[in-house]
């Protein structure tokens, strides 16, 4: 197995710039670095018709939210409801601004992305009760953001692919079929961390093993939370009746293993899911920019499957 070209020279470069890793800082260093990498980026965002920022008023307290949408809103389209990643520990409106809106732009749909409480400062399970009351709110106020309710989805990258997943388990538990579809892209779902691809150990890869774990030990306070279905969705006791699912994983990632079972678990349980697997890509590949033109194939259909629903 080797990198795809675009990300091999990505780490070659990271290999040679040889940067602290987030397992060697404490989590405000770790936003800071975020931080400062994205302004060092100046990506400039692809303009869109619609991005405001709005005020989600939940049962969990007031949850920051970004509207995007690609045309007017009086046209009617699908809407995903997006958490972001950054292993529950990193990440914000910000950091996936340009997923998002190249997300609402190939897949000509509304994207609501929601910020949560982040850990350590918040622990489990803090960030599964925003999201939960973060969709739940979208669903109530539909018509006042001019969604059509029959088009709402759900879906996130890593640990927000994570909180996306158990707001779909919660929200069926709850008696409520309503969540359209479920976009999980390189998503973590089984927090003992088992799998063979949880000893990915190379130099110049954004995220490790040894970097998931460093986030699971600020985001859970006990082993014991590692079993609980809300922290791992795979060990949640049925997966009938979970919308229809898209699942990206990736080859040089240490949750490809857990995605794979994931898709498994779904398929098994005769949900419709589409798994699209990027052997010589790494984790966070969606999310890096120009430097990745495999990412706008990625986002090419993805947007086709998010425009038949």
């Amino acid at each position: 197995m080797s990198f795809d070209p675009d990300c091999a020279a990505l780490v070659a470069r990271l290999r040679e710039l040889n940067l602290p890793r987030y397992e060697t800082m404490t989590p405000v260093q770790a936003r800071e670095a975020m931080a400062a990498t994205r302004r060092a980026a100046a990506i400039v965002p692809p303009a869109i018709a619609e991005a405001r920022d709005i005020v989600a008023e939940t049962s969990e307290g007031s949850i920051r939210a970004r509207l995007y949408r690609p045309g007017s809103d009086a046209e009617p389209r699908p809407t995903l409801v997006f958490f972001h990643g950054g292993g529950w520990v990193l990440g914000d409106l910000d950091s996936h601004d340009i997923l998002c809106r190249k997300l609402s732009i190939a897949g000509k749909a509304n994207v609501i992305a929601f910020d949560y409480r982040l850990a350590p400062e918040s622990r489990f399970p803090a960030a599964v009760n925003d999201a939960i009351a973060a969709t739940k709110w979208v669903f109530e106020n539909a018509s006042a953001l001019r969604l059509d309710l029959r088009r709402i989805g759900i879906g996130g990258d890593s640990a927000g692919a994570n909180l996306a997943a158990t707001t779909a388990h919660q929200r069926r538990d709850e008696g409520f079929r309503d969540i359209a579809f479920q976009l999980l892209i390189y998503p973590a779902v089984e927090m003992s961390f088992s799998f063979p691809s949880h000893g990915l150990n190379a130099p110049g890869l954004p995220v490790l093993g040894s970097t998931m774990l460093w986030f699971r030990d600020f985001y859970l306070s006990s082993a014991e939370e590692q079993k609980d279905w809300r922290a791992s969705p795979l060990l949640a006791k049925s997966f009938v009746g979970l919308p229809p699912s898209y699942v990206v994983t990736a080859g040089f990632d240490p949750l490809g293993d857990e995605g794979a079972a994931y898709v498994t678990k779904l398929s098994d349980s005769a949900v419709p899911v589409f798994h699209r697997h990027f052997p010589g890509q790494i984790h966070g590949f969606m999310t890096m920019g120009p430097q990745f033109p495999t990412t706008e194939g990625a986002l090419f259909d993805i947007g086709r499957w998010l425009q038949s629903f």
